[in-house]
């Protein structure tokens, strides 16, 4: 699934060649994916002219001088291609500009578009109760330490839970936690000061070091130009069960609610 690094280079992919651009053509070429598409999201935006486009958590956002800001989730296989030689089954929405073609690709059609009034983007259900981003000055150490105050879950389940940090995912969950030195299955609430702020370096850390790689490549993720991201290379731990970690310890892996787990015991205490 694309998480916070892939939806960043998105819109910075995206922002090239839409901000400031006008809409001439919306179409829909199915009525849903995950959930359906804005009924008058076509009367909406043809004409609109582009004023931003943005990031909250693993959201998309196009805004435009109408007032609205269109949101876009990848889902589990959702991108952009920008000027794609033809237009596919699985492309459901297109936009073109003067210049340029877009067409949202999405396989496997777990993502989604709505459209809201931009004054109200903050009560927008799915960004309601999110927490900072992970990238932002509200991120700091003490900020976390009381929300991790006498939680007796495991930290990386807290990373995860997007009241408590927005945007974050698995992959780079894993990969903060041994950049850090801290084992997934640690008690949230019984971690130190010190070690928290080697958490929230790292998970800056992390990524932006993603965001500069183009992201992870996973199955069909691509950029919007259609280059795959190369960060997946430089993984230290993830995917990477049976492998030395750069400590010298061996990865392991273990299964959490469903999701795997990658650490390595040598280094995360």
């Amino acid at each position: 699934m694309p998480e916070l690094p892939e939806v960043e280079t998105t819109v910075a992919g995206l922002r090239t060649v839409l901000d400031g651009a006008r809409l001439t053509l919306v179409e829909t070429r199915r009525a849903d994916m995950r959930f359906p598409f804005p009924p008058d999201l076509r009367q909406r935006l043809t004409g609109a002219t582009v004023t931003g486009l943005g990031r909250r958590a693993k959201y998309g956002l196009v805004e435009t001088d109408r007032g609205d800001t269109m949101i876009f989730h990848l889902g589990m296989s959702g991108r952009w291609r920008i000027d794609p030689a033809e237009i596919g089954k699985h492309d459901h929405l297109l936009v073109e500009t003067a210049g340029h073609r877009l067409a949202l690709h999405d396989p496997r059609r777990f993502g989604f578009v709505h459209l809201v009034e931009s004054a109200a983007l903050s009560g927008y259900r799915h960004f309601a109760g999110l927490g900072p981003e992970p990238l932002g000055d509200e991120l700091t150490v003490d900020y976390l330490a009381k929300a991790l105050e006498n939680r007796i879950a495991p930290i990386k389940a807290m990373l995860l839970d997007q009241r408590i940090i927005a945007g974050l995912g698995n992959i780079y969950v894993c990969e903060a936690l041994n950049i850090a030195g801290v084992a997934p299955t640690r008690e949230a609430g019984r971690i130190s000061k010190a070690r928290l702020v080697k958490l929230v370096e790292a998970i800056r850390e992390v990524l932006r070091a993603a965001i500069a790689a183009g992201g992870s490549t996973l199955r069909d993720y691509a950029r919007p130009d259609g280059e795959l991201g190369y960060f997946a290379k430089d993984w230290r731990v993830y995917g990477r069960e049976g492998e030395v970690c750069p400590c010298g310890g061996i990865v392991r892996r273990r299964v959490d609610s469903g999701r795997s787990t990658f650490y390595c015991p040598s280094c995360q205490k």
